[in-house]
């Protein structure tokens, strides 16, 4: 079987300007920060695919009046409703669940895990405060935590292999 390298090649140790090697330490051990990479790998998928619903949906409303129902009656021939699209003004569908709705409030807190596992795997590699900023914005731009996960995935690796000595030993 082979065995995975990483996409980034281990780069050389940092010099500072007097010319002496400057140590990397990271915030703890290797099999920390191998945990909270996964955790956010699995959160920025999950954000970035409710963050597309949520804009699937946003369109729905704002450019045809339409939510996204699952039950009730329908408001016109006052047949049952199963699941789909309704008017939103007049309203199309009385009970039932409106799951617009619902895509905007599990994106919400979807999100704010996201920024949990994004703060986690920041303070564990020590990275400058602009790489957090960029790892949130990953949850409030389409498509662009799929971009930044495989960024951050890649250097993080590169960062373990690179300075294996770095971690924290508990």
């Amino acid at each position: 079987m082979i065995d995975p390298k990483p996409a980034i090649q281990p780069q050389q140790p940092k010099t500072s300007g007097s010319g002496t090697v400057k140590k990397r330490r990271f915030g703890g051990t290797e099999a920390q920060i191998r945990s909270a990479l996964k955790f956010y790998k699995v959160m920025a998928y999950l954000t970035g695919a409710m963050l597309l619903l949520l804009c699937a949906e946003l369109v729905a409303r704002y450019a045809f009046g339409q939510y996204l129902f699952s039950g009730g009656t329908n408001a016109v021939t006052g047949q049952p409703f199963g699941f789909g699209f309704a008017d939103a003004e007049p309203q199309g569908v009385l009970g039932g669940a409106n799951l617009s709705v619902a895509v905007l409030i599990v994106h919400g807190w979807m999100y704010v895990v996201y920024l949990m596992s994004n703060f986690r795997l920041w303070s564990l590699m020590r990275w400058p405060f602009a790489k957090l900023i960029l790892l949130a914005l990953g949850g409030v731009i389409p498509f662009l935590s799929f971009i930044v996960e495989k960024k951050f995935h890649a250097e993080v690796e590169a960062e373990l292999a690179a300075n294996p000595q770095a971690s924290k030993r508990y």
